[in-house]
């Protein structure tokens, strides 16, 4: 097979990937990326199943992500929101806990919700204030802890904590002991509060192939595995050696050891996630569902079909469960296990629910701990002609990929017109 050459090469089609590969064709650099799936996205993925879509994994775009603004056509994605706030499963009933002033018609629901003293739900304001002060780059700045550590020194309530907060950020962190860094969580916090959390009408795998549109078809390979990096250039498994002057690491930070030494390996948290089919939604309204009781497998639910009617064939719903981590049980005992505790929320309409798939996602995020941000961008450069990028470099979120595919594009073109090897340096 012949040998290719291009001036940049891109190992991996997820986010970070893309993002640095549309920044480097947006300076008139030959790159390509190459892709192991039959499709990119990397974990941001959407599949048909049954008529239904399926995300892998439940995930939404944060709407005030900056660089997700910037880079992404948010009209196009045709974007529903979730309702500002959360239905808490606490006691055996659901309790409203919402925005005040973005949905003041909750707001006395909010006061009454048994998830946390009058104090602490005004603690919840006083919090929003305090993250949205200055810049995020200030932010960042602050200094960091564990989260819980974070939430305690500010004065919430272990009733607030253990019902509100380690469910509704242990599905942003999948971690619910709230160990991540407290500037993440500020980070978060911010996000939620000047933004939206959304879907894309089309399910979250639009994300990427929006990106991935804006490049000809020839600039992404996919079934293209690397198995070793060569003098000048990639090995990939057909036997094919892609010469590149640059390449750029952009996979999950898991499975290189064989051939990268030179990139640690990344610890990662784990998912689950069930998917139902139902004849009608459980809920009233477009909202999360979140376990305020700190028992049971499902960590938070929600019910996609209500976000954007896409996601269902018509007549139905399309129910996602998720459960931090990876559980023991198999198969239909998982199944089981899940629709027997969801029976206690809804009753026994879910003894209709149809199964029609589970996710386990061994790598959803990076694993950070109550310093993970110590070094909010981690260098992409790893040596000369070598570089890396991907959430585990940043922030550990759809914002944190596309920032640091654009600094490892931004690295690699200074580079090269230092070295006069682009076709316009």
């Amino acid at each position: 097979m012949a040998d290719t050459a291009w001036d940049v090469a891109i190992v991996g089609g997820g986010l970070a990937g893309l993002r640095c590969a549309r920044g480097l064709h947006e300076a008139g650099v030959r790159a390509v990326v190459l892709e192991t799936e039959d499709c990119v996205g990397g974990r941001v993925k959407t599949d048909t199943f049954d008529g239904f879509l399926l995300d892998r994994g439940f995930q939404v775009l944060l709407t005030a992500y900056p660089e997700a603004s910037r880079t992404l056509d948010f009209s196009q994605l045709d974007l529903h929101s979730f309702l500002p706030g959360a239905l808490v499963r606490v006691g055996g009933r659901f309790h409203t806990i919402a925005d005040p002033w973005r949905r003041p018609s909750r707001a006395l629901h909010t006061l009454r919700a048994n998830v946390g003293s009058l104090s602490d739900k005004l603690r919840i304001g006083t919090l929003s204030w305090r993250v949205r002060r200055g810049s995020l780059e200030e932010l960042f700045a602050r200094p960091e802890q564990s989260t819980v550590d974070y939430l305690r020194q500010h004065g919430f309530s272990k009733r607030i904590i253990d019902r509100f907060f380690r469910p509704f950020l242990g599905g942003v962190f999948l971690e619910p002991d709230l160990r991540t860094s407290s500037r993440m969580f500020e980070f978060v916090f911010r996000m939620f509060a000047e933004g939206r959390a959304a879907l894309p009408a089309a399910g979250m795998g639009a994300i990427p192939d929006q990106i991935a549109a804006t490049m000809s078809a020839d600039q992404i390979k996919l079934q293209a595995e690397v198995v070793g990096l060569e003098s000048g250039g990639l090995r990939l498994r057909s036997g094919e050696l892609l010469r590149a002057q640059a390449i750029v690491l952009a996979t999950e930070g898991t499975g290189h050891g064989s051939w990268v030494s030179e990139l640690p390996e990344v610890q990662s948290r784990s998912v689950t996630c069930v998917y139902f089919a139902a004849e009608e939604s459980p809920l009233d309204e477009p909202i999360l569902v979140l376990n305020g009781e700190r028992g049971g497998l499902v960590n938070n639910l929600c019910v996609p079909s209500d976000i954007s009617s896409r996601y269902a064939p018509s007549g139905t719903s399309l129910i996602s469960a998720t459960i931090l981590g990876n559980p023991e049980l198999d198969g239909s005992a998982l199944t089981n296990a899940v629709r027997g505790e969801l029976i206690g929320w809804f009753g026994e309409q879910v003894e209709r629910w149809r199964h029609l798939k589970t996710y386990r996602i061994a790598h959803a995020l990076p694993e950070t701990g109550s310093k993970g941000l110590v070094e909010p961008s981690r260098p992409v450069r790893l040596k000369e002609g070598l570089y890396v990028c991907g959430d585990h470099r940043g922030t550990p979120s759809i914002e944190g990929a596309l920032v640091s595919g654009l600094r490892a594009a931004e690295a690699v073109l200074q580079d090269l017109r230092e070295k006069g090897r682009t076709r316009d340096g």
